[in-house]
């Protein structure tokens, strides 16, 4: 499965399938989250806090390729990623993108 942010292949020709998206809703247990709290007094980098980000971009990715998968897509274009935080260390992500078969 291709994956591009773009709303092109170059060399290939394509119909549209249609969107697909895939979401998740994370959050770090309550003991990273107190480490995490505290971080934000002295400042830096926020690693389990982006470790979260990370996974939660990997499922909902990898959701998504499952519903291009299932319109037998050769490809998903033009691919936005979207997050929000939902409550007090719990953030949502969705991405989404339009399914393509190469003709």
């Amino acid at each position: 499965m291709i994956l591009v942010n773009t709303d092109y292949i170059t060399g290939k020709e394509f119909e549209m399938l249609g969107l697909v998206k895939g979401s998740t809703i994370q959050s770090k247990n309550i003991g990273r989250d107190i480490t995490q709290g505290l971080k934000t007094l002295i400042g830096g980098e926020l690693v389990a806090y982006n470790e979260m980000m990370n996974d939660a971009r990997a499922i909902a990715t990898k959701r998504m390729v499952a519903e291009a998968e299932e319109l037998q897509a050769d490809a998903v274009i033009n691919i936005r990623y979207a997050s929000s935080a939902v409550m007090q260390g719990a953030a949502e992500v969705i991405v989404y993108g339009t399914a393509v078969k190469f003709k």
